[in-house]
C-alpha cells in the first residue's frame, strides 16, 4: 500500500496558476495537503505596481482545497519587501502540524520563508523549495548580486532536502552548483491546460481580429505581458518595422509604463494602424487573444519561466522567445512550433517575421505542434513530480536522521569503553 504523505504548502498569497495546482493535490489520494498564505493579496481587487492598473482576477483562486491565512505581523506588509512578510505563526504551524514535508514557494526573499526553514529543520520535516531561475542574473542587472548568488546559492539550496526546478533551465542552473542529481526533481511550471483547451476551442478568431481592426487573412504577431522595461516590447515592433511586411499587425495585450513611449513609437515608424493595444486583459479573455494570433512574441531580457508561453501554445499559437525566456529549455522545438533568439537581437526577430508569417500553412502547421507538445507538460505531470520529490524528501531526511543516530550511539560506545 502507497504512503500516505501530510504536506504544508507555503505560498506568499494566492496566484490563479497555483489555484489549480492545488486543487489537484487536495484530490491526490497519497497526499493530504494544506496550504497556508502568508497574504491574501491577490485574492481580491487591487493595484497591480507592474501593470499600474487596478486587477481583479476572474477566476476562482481560493476554492477546492484546504487553506488557512498566517496572520501577517508586519510594520509596512507587503509583498516587495523582506519583512513585508512577517508571520511568525508560520513557526507553530510547522512545529505542531505533524507534517511530513514542509513544500515553501515563497521564495528565500521573504521573512517567513526563514521561519518556515527554522521550524522544519527543529522538526525533522522533509524541505522542499526552489527557484525559477535559470542563470544568476537578477532583473535590475547589477553584477554585484551575481557575484553574492553565485557564493551563497550553493549554500542556501542545499537547506533543502529536494529542490524544485521548473524547467530544464533551473535543473541545469542547480547541478551547476553542485548539487547532487538526486536532490534537484523537474517539477514542470504548468497551468490548467484543459480549461485553456475548451476555451480557446470556443472562440472565433475572426470575430476577435475584427473587433481590433485586423483584415481576414493578415498575419497576428503578439505580445501579451506587461509593458516593462525587462520585457523589453519593444523589440517586437522594430522587428515588425525592419521586416517589411505590410500587411502584418502587432497586437499588445497588457498595461504598463512603456504603453505611451510604444504608441509614439509605433506613430514615429508609421505603423500606428498597424499596431493594436488592448490594455490589460483579465485571464477569461485571453483565450480569444490567443486564438486570434499566429505568433506570440516574448522577447524579455528576464524571464525565469514566461507562463504566457504555455498558454499561447494550448490555444495552437506559434512562439518566439529570447534565449532569456524559460520555457524555451522545455516547451519550445525551433523551427518546428516556434524560435528561440539571442535577447536584444532584432535583426533575428525580424528574419523570423519574414520566415513564417507570409506561410499561412507553416504557421498553421506549427500552432498544431504547439498544441500537441503542450499534451505532456501538464497538471499530471507536475503533480506526479511533486509526489516523487516529496517521497525522496522524506527519504534522503530519514536516512539523514538514521546516520546521525548511528554516529551518536558509537560515540556513546566509544565514550562508554574509554570509561570502563
Amino acid at each position: 500500500m502507497n504512503r500516505r504523505y501530510r504536506l504544508l504548502l507555503l505560498g506568499t498569497h494566492p496566484v490563479q496558476y497555483s489555484a489549480q495546482l492545488f486543487r489537484e493535490l487536495a484530490q491526490h489520494p497519497q497526499l493530504e495537503i494544506l496550504v497556508a498564505y502568508c497574504s491574501l493579496q491577490g485574492a481580491e481587487a487591487g493595484l497591480d505596481p507592474d501593470f499600474g492598473v487596478k486587477v481583479a482576477w476572474d477566476v476562482p483562486l481560493l476554492d477546492g482545497y484546504p487553506w488557512i491565512e498566517v496572520p501577517n505581523k508586519s510594520p509596512c506588509p507587503g509583498i516587495g519587501r523582506f519583512f513585508g512578510l512577517l508571520n511568525p505563526g508560520v513557526w507553530k504551524l510547522v512545529r505542531r502540524g505533524r507534517f511530513d514535508a514542509v513544500v515553501c514557494y515563497t521564495g528565500y526573499v521573504y521573512a517567513s520563508f526563514w521561519i518556515a526553514v527554522a521550524a522544519a529543520k527543529s522538526k525533522r520535516a522533509a524541505l522542499l523549495f526552489g527557484t525559477d531561475a535559470h542563470d544568476l542574473r537578477p532583473r535590475d542587472g547589477r553584477h554585484w548580486k551575481t557575484t553574492l548568488k553565485r557564493r551563497l546559492w550553493p549554500r542556501l539550496f542545499r537547506l533543502a532536502d529536494v529542490v524544485l526546478a521548473p524547467s530544464g533551465g533551473t535543473v541545469a542552473l542547480m547541478r551547476s552548483l553542485r548539487l547532487p542529481a538526486d536532490r534537484v526533481v523537474l517539477t514542470p511550471f504548468v497551468v490548467h491546460n484543459d480549461w485553456w483547451l475548451e476555451r480557446a476551442a470556443q472562440v472565433e478568431p475572426a470575430a476577435v481580429r475584427a473587433a481590433w481592426g485586423v483584415p481576414e487573412g493578415a498575419p497576428v504577431v503578439l505580445f501579451c505581458a506587461k509593458l516593462q522595461p525587462w520585457k523589453r516590447p519593444q523589440d517586437a515592433l522594430r522587428a515588425l518595422a525592419r521586416a517589411g511586411l505590410q500587411g502584418t499587425h502587432l497586437v499588445y495585450a497588457g498595461e504598463g509604463p512603456l504603453r505611451a513611449k510604444l504608441q509614439a513609437e509605433a506613430e514615429s515608424l508609421g505603423l500606428a494602424r498597424r499596431v493594436h493595444f488592448t490594455g490589460f486583459a483579465n485571464q477569461s479573455e485571453l483565450p480569444a487573444i490567443y486564438r486570434a494570433a499566429n505568433l506570440l512574441v516574448l522577447p524579455s531580457e528576464y524571464e525565469p519561466f514566461g507562463v504566457v508561453v504555455n498558454e499561447a501554445m494550448l490555444c495552437g499559437c506559434a512562439v518566439a522567445v529570447s534565449n532569456r525566456v524559460g520555457a524555451g529549455f522545455d516547451l519550445v522545438q525551433p523551427g518546428q512550433n516556434g524560435f528561440v533568439y539571442p535577447v536584444g537581437d532584432v535583426d533575428a526577430l525580424a528574419g523570423i517575421f519574414c520566415e513564417v508569417l507570409p506561410d499561412g500553412e507553416r504557421l498553421r502547421q506549427m500552432g498544431e505542434a504547439a498544441r500537441k507538445r503542450m499534451e505532456t507538460w501538464t497538471s499530471r505531470e507536475y503533480v506526479e513530480a511533486l509526489l516523487t520529490a516529496v517521497e525522496r524528501a522524506v527519504r534522503l531526511k530519514s536516512e539523514e536522521s538514521d546516520l546521525a543516530i548511528n554516529f551518536q550511539t558509537e560515540a556513546h560506545a566509544r565514550e562508554h569503553r574509554r570509561s570502563g
